[in-house]
């Protein structure tokens, strides 16, 4: 297992313990009390900064390449094409991810949702986020209310 696997599951596996306690005990004091500081996320985003770190040649070039509109799509890919470059996109996923999912759980919360729905929210906000984002935002609409963009 090399560093990048590492990465990979150590940004995974950071966010579970925060995920499990807001699908599982949604509205214990201790996951409050968990979700209400920023470790939920530090873990993904350290990681994010160790891999770039230690690859900043990457990130220039990126950002060099991206300099030209018609070439953007194409140096993404080839970052992404990389292990660190993968394993980097991961952990920025999974930072997303739970950010996202934090502020769904903590709606349903504040909202007083059905369990069902809160679980909903949670489940896919990790698991399949914008599945989870429209899911949310649909479930938890408040009636007689539309919708505006």
């Amino acid at each position: 297992m090399d560093v990048y696997d590492l990465s990979f599951f150590l940004s995974t596996f950071w966010v579970g313990p925060f995920w499990f306690a807001m699908l599982v005990y949604p509205n214990h004091h201790l996951t409050h009390k968990f979700m209400d500081t920023p470790w939920f996320f530090i873990g993904p985003i350290l990681i994010w900064w160790a891999i770039m770190i230690s690859n900043p040649q990457s990130l220039v070039e990126f950002g060099v390449d991206s300099m030209d509109p018609t070439n953007v799509l194409a140096s993404l890919a080839e970052l992404l094409s990389t292990r660190g470059g993968a394993s980097a996109a991961w952990a920025h996923f999974v930072a997303g991810d739970i950010v996202v999912t934090r502020w769904m759980w903590k709606r349903c919360i504040d909202m007083n949702v059905h369990a069902r729905t809160l679980f909903l929210s949670v489940f896919f906000g990790v698991m399949l986020m914008p599945v989870g984002v429209m899911l949310h935002l649909i479930l938890t609409r408040e009636p007689g209310r539309t919708a505006s963009l």
